[in-house]
């Protein structure tokens, strides 16, 4: 009976720990929230790109609710002049699947000039999709657009990787599955915070872009 309380005793530790420290990651990555504009449609700073962090895409090649958010927000702040350029980036781990593309054909129909859409093929999560902004878009100053829930730990990334990034929240619907989506962003930070701790490189680097060049240099 002893023995099965000092062992129940040392794992009821563990957990208290392992909480702890979900909470105080947590703590620390929500930070990131102190940068999110009040309100990109009014008066903000001009920047050299919009970065839109890539979301789901529907099974006829069309951008989700979430992504069409993102990529909506992006073409109102380009119109208003307020960003010259914007980065899509996602993945294509699937044959049938490319966020990237899709969100291409959406800033071309939205009336986005070619040249000035970047894409970047491996941005396959938040962490590779910022911390190949800066390295292989040699981005340092930029706009990340995409939904509230999300933006304090994509902001909190691109602090630690030394970019002077603003967040301009996509929330222009309610969305299925939110909450859902906000339970995952706890561990998801977690991850964002060992990412950051350890310096993990990346799969995929390629080559370097400018971005004072022609975007569809970067569509294949």
């Amino acid at each position: 009976m002893n023995f099965s309380w000092f062992k129940w005793r040392y794992f009821l530790y563990l957990v208290i720990i392992g909480l702890w420290f979900i909470w105080f990651v947590n703590l620390r990555v929500l930070n990131g929230a102190s940068l999110m504009a009040p309100d990109c449609d009014k008066d903000i700073e001009n920047y050299p790109v919009a970065i839109v962090l890539g979301a789901g895409v529907t099974d006829t090649n069309q951008a989700g609710d979430i992504y069409a958010d993102r990529l909506q927000t992006a073409v109102n702040i380009y119109k208003k002049g307020k960003v010259s350029k914007i980065l899509v980036s996602g993945g294509y781990g699937q044959k049938n699947y490319d966020e990237v593309t899709i969100g291409k054909n959406y800033l071309l129909q939205a009336g986005v000039a070619p040249a000035d859409i970047f894409l970047d093929h491996a941005g396959f999560d938040t962490y590779d999709s910022i911390y190949r902004a800066k390295n292989i878009f040699n981005i340092s100053r930029a706009l990340i657009i995409t939904q509230e829930f999300h933006l304090p730990r994509a902001l909190y990334l691109g602090t630690e990787l030394e970019l002077n990034v603003l967040g301009c929240s996509a929330d222009l619907h309610s969305y299925q599955g939110i909450k859902k989506m906000k339970q995952r962003e706890i561990l998801a930070r977690v991850k964002a915070w060992l990412d950051v701790s350890f310096g993990i490189s990346l799969k995929y680097r390629g080559q370097t872009f400018d971005l004072n060049g022609n975007g569809e240099q970067t569509w294949e």
